[in-house]
């Protein structure tokens, strides 16, 4: 048997930084535009393997960065593992390439949504959903038959019923 455990906090991860691809997504079907009042911030690691951005900006902040997506950005490209947006910096425009296994805060201040992440050491959690869908999803079938190999459950089963109030 093996000792290796689910890493559930990693799929939490790769899964919160899906809803940051998604929201970003969004953004593109609606033609590069926020709905409404809606705006994002997101802070990122700037040394972070992957991250692309001017020099003079990473001497400026050379840990972690704080952008604004709102009225004035250009050209947002969205990938699997990362996106990039032109956003103009003392009347310059510049762009930025931002893996989202980088982003620290997502946050969109108009509807009080905030997305905190843990540092993460696997990019190959972030799931690619079209990949899922062309590859489909693997089926477990359940048997009658017992497997010699499997675990036994050790758990006891507690029925709530008797701490209901009555």
């Amino acid at each position: 048997m093996s000792e290796e455990m689910l890493r559930y906090d990693r799929m939490v991860e790769a899964a919160k930084r899906g809803v940051v691809r998604q929201a970003l997504r969004e953004v593109l079907n609606r033609g590069g535009q926020l709905p409404g009042e809606h705006h994002f911030y997101v802070t990122f690691r700037t040394d972070a393997e992957g991250v692309d951005i001017p020099d003079y900006l990473r001497a400026k902040y050379p840990t972690e960065m704080t952008i604004v997506l709102q009225y004035q950005f250009y050209d947002l490209t969205v990938e699997n593992d990362k996106f990039a947006v032109t956003l103009s910096f003392g009347g310059v425009l510049r762009r930025l390439v931002v893996p989202y296994i980088t982003i620290i805060t997502f946050a969109d201040p108009s509807v009080n949504f905030v997305l905190q992440f843990q540092p993460d050491d696997m990019p190959d959690l972030l799931v690619d959903e079209e990949e899922m869908e062309e590859e489909g999803t693997d089926t477990v079938a359940a048997t009658d038959e017992p497997d010699d190999d499997a675990p036994k459950p050790t758990g006891t089963v507690v029925a709530l019923d008797a701490f209901r109030k009555k």
